[in-house]
């Protein structure tokens, strides 16, 4: 049982470092700041539903003034939100605020977890969304953290007493919570995962309050707080020289891509928990109190706190590695000690202190970021030792690859040992993609067959290289994952993550390719290869009906980075049809099928995501007036690819070289989703806009979120529009057409129920909920139990032309080839055209 039990802590253990992040350069009082976290012994657990649900005052507060060991626990990854700052949706949005939240763990010193539950949208009630999600196995996925964090507190950001009041995810994350805490000690809840942990009881469980949750300032002030602590978190600190809330905002604006990059703040600011399950704490400022969070809390601990104590009672700054000799004593000391898991804890702890304060560094970099199975690696490798200390490099190790030197060389204070290890990446390794990713997953919930795998927020790196160091007679070993280290010209020295990827990948140009006639299209597969001197075949799999010249092209690629691409000729069928299409390329007797999605910002490691590469491929009956569209980005979509797919000529408009004449070109013109929430400029250019609808303009303005927009804008429309929160959060919501002869729904494509079949997600969202009477509503729909909205999609003439406002998800179903919404979308872009087309053929008659 005690391997098993160390094996589980193992892969629980400093999973907040980030290998492409910069090494940490801790000057003395981030040192000093790191001992007094080794010296206290305590434990709390935050719990939320997404990515920026969290409170990093508090996670700030916790870790940095309290010195706890301090986690965050998202039920998702934030895969049904949208994004401001690029185009990843859904599983690739994920991804990126995974990075953001441990961007922000970063900052706030916390650690990040997950469970497997998916962000499948907005839900309006608990109950469905715990359906979704397949409740029994995500509450197994907080057991489980619960089980192998130990946190002795627990803090719930939301409310789970208030279903039905907020988002259903919200309300779900609290209730998981509350009966997890009576479960994590319970040998007969989730017994399977004792084979790897043992059980667990926290001693309190919070809900994180605030007068938000009471609908007034003046109501909470009212209410009754016997079983509330509260604390300020608004702390200075004067080691660090930042106050906590200025760390935590530096931490929440780490979630870009959801727009919550703001200015710091600072000066006192109250935190309220009230308590909900264990003992009520005697002081009511201290989370903590009663609870044990002294090295006299483990059998054999107060040997070793009280070398650390001194240590931090005698600190010197100025020359920290006088303590190395002390560190390395209790270092010894500890592992004496019983308890394996504050044993692993605070060994991981009290070695990063080493390193610290002897200015010891240690890196493993790779040559280049990328190897396949089977390829050789060249790493460099570098040990420096910035004191005086006598320590002695006696082995790097890479046991993933059975890869070792053994230099058995001193470290001389300043003199850099730079050596060389090279080994070849073993053919059984997988690949380092997102492992929540590598099996296919359900609408609810990813697919983790691997239970050590469960929680961590990333995949394991696949190589790291352990340096064992001698400290004058006794032995350390210390654990750096292989990296790759380089510079460019405008950015400086840079990390990225060593990954091992496919020797060759594909992709389309397009992940949905619309047929609206009958003709063939070219569909070009690029190929890119990951290893120098690739050749072979790459063959396209198609569905019965679909037709292609030739099945398989030759291909071959001579540099590591370079592409190819091939190109196919696909006929459709006759009759609509949605199928899919994926190339094999077949390469030294290995049929592979991976697609490469490289997701790359400034403010998170770049992440190489793989996929099944595949196409959709629908064959449409659809008709259209109208050629050339203009579209205005706002937040970022696919829209303006998928209009293409259609045989639309798309502009995307500057919106600063928008003057009086300039958009009547276009037959319509679009604004994107969120565009009024997004782009600062549109406040000036309102009035042109207007006036190319009065001209005889056709105006599509799709979904803004309510109230965000500049305060120049009385409204968005040229008549009165209330937006309000007011969604549909079931795609599978019956929809009913009410204005059954307004050519919105007849022209050119004759709209009915069926293509309302199929949609993803959602219907839509931020509907208006009011409206001047010359806006026409097209139609209704509403959540199971929930009275019917008109708000969805409404139109006005306006002059010569017409206005529409679409809170329907567009930006969804469009790139995932949802026929009914292109025939829709196609009919909003030639409003206005049926008269001249019934002219055009009075005139031909």
């Amino acid at each position: 049982m005690r391997q098993f039990l160390f094996l589980c802590t193992l892969f629980f253990t400093s999973i907040n470092f980030c290998s492409a992040q910069a090494p940490q350069k801790k000057s003395t009082a981030d040192i000093y700041h790191s001992l007094q976290k080794l010296n206290f012994l305590g434990t709390a657990l935050y719990v939320a539903a997404h990515p920026d649900d969290e409170n990093t005052r508090l996670i700030s507060y916790l870790s940095n003034n309290l010195k706890a060991r301090t986690a965050y626990l998202s039920m998702t990854r934030g895969d049904g939100g949208q994004n401001l700052i690029g185009p990843e949706l859904k599983e690739l949005l994920g991804v990126l605020r995974t990075q953001e939240l441990l961007a922000a763990r970063r900052v706030d010193g916390g650690e990040q977890y997950f469970t497997r539950a998916v962000d499948f949208g907005y839900s309006k009630h608990p109950d469905e969304t715990l359906k979704i999600w397949n409740k029994e196995q995500v509450l197994g996925d907080v057991v489980w953290v619960i089980r192998n964090l130990k946190p002795d507190v627990i803090i719930n950001r939301f409310d789970h007493r208030s279903p039905g009041s907020t988002h259903g995810h919200h309300t779900s994350s609290a209730m998981l919570s509350v009966e997890a805490f009576d479960l994590t000690n319970d040998p007969n809840a989730y017994s399977k995962q004792l084979i790897l942990t043992q059980t667990w009881q926290p001693k309190r469980l919070f809900f994180n309050t605030s007068w938000w949750f009471y609908g007034s300032r003046e109501k909470f002030e009212e209410a009754d707080k016997s079983k509330m602590l509260h604390f300020d978190t608004g702390v200075f600190y004067p080691t660090l020289g930042v106050s906590n809330n200025e760390i935590a905002s530096l931490a929440s604006s780490q979630h870009l891509c959801q727009g919550f990059g703001r200015l710091a703040s600072r000066g006192t600011e109250n935190e309220y928990v009230e308590l909900l399950k264990g003992d009520m704490p005697t002081d009511n400022v201290d989370i903590f109190d009663g609870i044990d969070t002294t090295w006299s809390r483990i059998e054999g601990g107060e040997a070793v706190g009280e070398i650390l104590y001194g240590i931090e009672a005698d600190f010197d700054f100025k020359d920290p590695a006088k303590h190395l000799g002390r560190l390395i004593e209790a270092y010894k000391l500890l592992q004496n000690v019983s308890d394996e898991h504050w044993k692993r804890l605070k060994s991981d702890e009290l070695k990063n202190l080493i390193l610290s304060v002897s200015g010891l560094y240690l890196e493993a970099s790779a040559e280049n970021a990328i190897a396949n199975p089977n390829g050789k690696v060249n790493v460099k490798i570098e040990a420096l030792n910035r004191s005086g200390a006598p320590i002695t490099l006696k082995t790097i190790k890479i046991p993933e690859a059975n890869a070792e030197l053994t230099p058995s060389i001193p470290l001389k204070n300043n003199e850099n040992q730079n050596l060389e290890l090279e080994f070849t990446i073993p053919d059984h390794v997988g690949y380092t993609s997102p492992y929540w990713l590598k099996n296919k997953g359900m609408l609810g919930m990813y697919t983790v067959n691997d239970q050590m795998l469960i929680g961590r927020p990333e995949t394991p790196r696949a190589f790291r290289a352990l340096f064992e160091l001698d400290f004058d007679g006794y032995a350390i070993t210390f654990e750096k994952p292989v990296v790759y280290r380089f510079a460019k010209p405008d950015k400086g020295e840079l990390y990225e993550p060593f990954e091992i990827l496919p020797e060759v990948t594909a992709s389309f140009d397009d992940n949905v390719l619309i047929f609206a006639d009958g003709e063939p299209k070219e569909i070009p597969v690029t190929i890119r290869a990951h290893r120098d001197s690739v050749k072979g075949k790459v063959q396209l799999c198609f569905s019965e009906g679909w037709k292609v010249d030739d099945d398989t092209r030759a291909f071959e690629i001579e540099k590591k980075g370079d592409q190819k691409t091939v190109i196919f000729k696909l006929w459709p069928p006759a009759q609509e049809n949605e199928s899919y299409i994926s190339p094999i390329i077949k390469v030294n007797g290995k049929d592979l099928t991976h697609e490469l999605v490289t997701i790359a910002y400034d403010h998170v490691p770049t992440q190489q995501v793989l996929q099944n590469a595949e196409a959709k491929v629908v064959r449409l009956n659809i008709q259209k007036a109208g050629e050339n569209i203009g579209y205005i980005v706002g937040a970022g979509d696919a829209v303006p690819e998928s209009l293409a797919q259609i045989g639309y000529n798309v502009h995307l408009i500057d919106v600063g070289g928008i003057t009086l004449g300039t958009l009547q070109k276009y037959d319509a013109v679009v604004v994107g989703i969120r565009a009024y929430n997004v782009v600062e400029e549109l406040k000036f250019k309102q009035r042109f806009l207007m006036d190319y609808v009065k001209q005889g303009g056709n105006l599509i303005v799709q979904y803004n979120t309510a109230g965000r927009w500049a305060s120049q804008f009385e409204n968005i429309a040229p008549y009165d529009l209330k937006l309000s929160r007011d969604r549909v959060t079931n795609e599978d919501s019956p929809v009913e057409i009410v204005a059954k002869e307004h050519a919105l729904v007849n022209f050119p494509n004759l709209i009915s129920q069926n293509d309302f079949k199929g949609w993803v997600q959602e219907r839509g969202l931020y509907f208006p909920n009011e409206w001047a009477p010359q806006f026409t509503p097209i139609l209704k729909m509403n959540d199971p139990g929930e009275k019917s909205t008109e708000g969805s999609l409404l139109v006005a003439p306006y002059g010569k032309g017409n206005y529409i406002y679409s809170g329907l998800s567009f930006f969804r179903e469009l790139p995932e080839g949802v026929p009914g919404a292109y025939k829709l979308f196609a009919n909003m872009l030639s409003l206005g055209k049926e008269q001249l087309e019934t002219t055009d053929n009075q005139v031909k008659g």
